[in-house]
């Protein structure tokens, strides 16, 4: 991480929407992040196998400057968080990859902003309370099962909980400067207790168990929206998110493309790999920029037409429908759009 700008890039890597949560229509997004699993499910056993290997570092052996405001400590086997009170000016401080068991003795970092446990063993969110300049907190690759001790973190802007057993969205009320939540790969079941968060520009919610969008309509300046992988049959709920630019519905048991009404600002729609027979209700979407759609059931190349008022459409998936079958597949894409840059993964030649 090392410096300001490696620490920017870190966090927008994470927060890659096609692959970080799984959430993807895209194939080889996915395979990547199933291999990102398994690759770290895989080294969790082997370290529980050989113990030797994965013996925690003494942070004494660690030097630390008391100076630094980054602070990279990324895959060292620190066991204990301690020792870390001589950093003075400390903004940024790098945990990941370790073999933590539990947040503590960080009281007097009063000047951190960005806090990152990712990948470690933690059960429990704890002992954060006088981190109250914290901006960035992620936790994501532990095993936590609840969302609890944040309240005092109220300047808390980006919250990153991907992979954990969290079957709960709660707790959450005091973070109202928060505009990122991302909580894919839990066990959550409901979309709730978000009401507050009225800033919240990005929520990812990708691989839970979610039925039902709902409980949305606080969040007006929403943007980007991604509950891919997950159990919902009805798009609905979401008249309140006028802002909303991105929206990822892929993986799901939808059958019918509806309740789009009011997000006219919609440059990215994705619905792939569901069950839908027929494209329709999105004429008004003139926004679009691309639109997947791959995996599902249609048929008609006169659904097609949907699309045409999208004038800066650019990127269009549809392979594995029906309509794939037809021998002038691509050349009817390219008729009936003509801005299309891209059909499915292969560029357009002109």
């Amino acid at each position: 991480m090392g410096g300001k700008s490696a620490s920017k890039i870190k966090v927008e890597t994470r927060v890659d929407k096609r692959i970080e949560s799984e959430e993807s229509g895209d194939e080889e997004g996915k395979k990547q992040a199933v291999r990102l699993v398994t690759d770290l499910s895989q080294q969790s056993l082997r370290d529980e196998q050989n113990g030797e290997a994965e013996t925690p570092v003494d942070m004494e052996t660690i030097s630390l400057d008391p100076e630094a405001e980054d602070v990279d400590l990324n895959h060292f086997r620190i066991g204990k968080i301690e020792g870390f009170e001589v950093l003075k000016k400390v903004k940024t401080l790098c945990l990941r990859q370790n073999l933590i068991k539990r947040i503590e003795n960080l009281e007097q970092l009063q000047t951190l902003r960005e806090l990152d446990l990712y990948d470690n063993q933690i059960r429990k969110i704890e002992n954060l309370e006088s981190l109250v300049e914290l901006e960035i907190l992620d936790i994501s690759f532990n095993v936590l099962r609840h969302i609890e001790g944040l309240d005092q973190l109220t300047q808390l802007k980006k919250l990153f909980l991907v992979n954990n057993k969290i079957s709960k969205i709660e707790n959450l009320s005091n973070l109202q400067m928060l505009q990122m939540l991302e909580l894919g790969s839990n066990r959550i079941r409901a979309i709730e207790n978000i009401d507050t968060l009225a800033n919240l520009d990005s929520l990812f919610l990708g691989k839970n168990k979610i039925t039902k969008l709902q409980n949305l309509d606080a969040l007006t300046n929403l943007t980007v929206l991604s509950i891919q992988n997950n159990r919902l049959t009805k798009i609905e709920g979401l008249q309140s998110l006028v802002n909303l630019r991105e929206l990822y519905l892929s993986h799901n048991g939808i059958e019918v493309i509806e309740g789009l009404e009011n997000n006219n600002k919609l440059t990215m729609l994705d619905i792939a790999s569901n069950r839908i027979k027929k494209i329709e209700n999105i004429s008004h979407l003139t926004e679009l920029q691309e639109f997947w759609m791959n995996d599902n059931l249609v048929e008609s190349w006169s659904d097609l037409d949907e699309l045409k008022g999208a004038k800066n459409l650019e990127t269009v998936y549809l392979e594995r429908n029906p309509l794939q079958k037809d021998p002038q597949y691509r050349r009817k894409i390219m008729l009936a759009l003509p801005t299309v840059r891209q059909i499915d993964a292969t560029f357009v030649r002109f």
